[in-house]
């Protein structure tokens, strides 16, 4: 089963809609609540139950330094020259694991994927 998603703002319209024609429920910043802090979003991510997806490292900070409660997962896409699709082709890579789950800050890259757990979840 595919996990639910929150996009952040900063998320590619283009990689959006190829994520929801691969069939995913995926709840957008742009969309629901433009301009929100990254505190907002977070806590929306959680209420919701949703896998938070961002090109902004400040989530890891605000659950690993400063405690804030974290979403199920939280999959941070490394900032590097990219075609604007190109996340939701490593997001629908990712996901076709079968061993994926929740509980994780996952660091994902064109080549690389780095997990770590959350705190309290893993």
């Amino acid at each position: 089963m595919k996990p639910l998603l929150l996009v952040n703002e900063n998320f590619p319209a283009p990689a959006l809609k190829r994520l929801r024609t691969a069939g995913f429920d995926v709840v957008a910043v742009t969309e629901d609540m433009p301009g929100a802090s990254d505190r907002v979003v977070l806590a929306r991510a959680c209420a919701l139950g949703r896998w938070l997806v961002t090109f902004d490292r400040d989530y890891g900070e605000l659950v690993f330094l400063h405690d804030l409660p974290s979403p199920p997962a939280i999959i941070y896409l490394r900032q590097e020259p990219i075609p604007s699709d190109a996340p939701a082709e490593w997001l629908i890579s990712l996901m076709a694991d079968p061993d994926l789950k929740p509980g994780f800050f996952i660091t994902l890259a064109s080549k690389s994927t780095r997990l770590r757990p959350l705190p309290g979840q893993a």
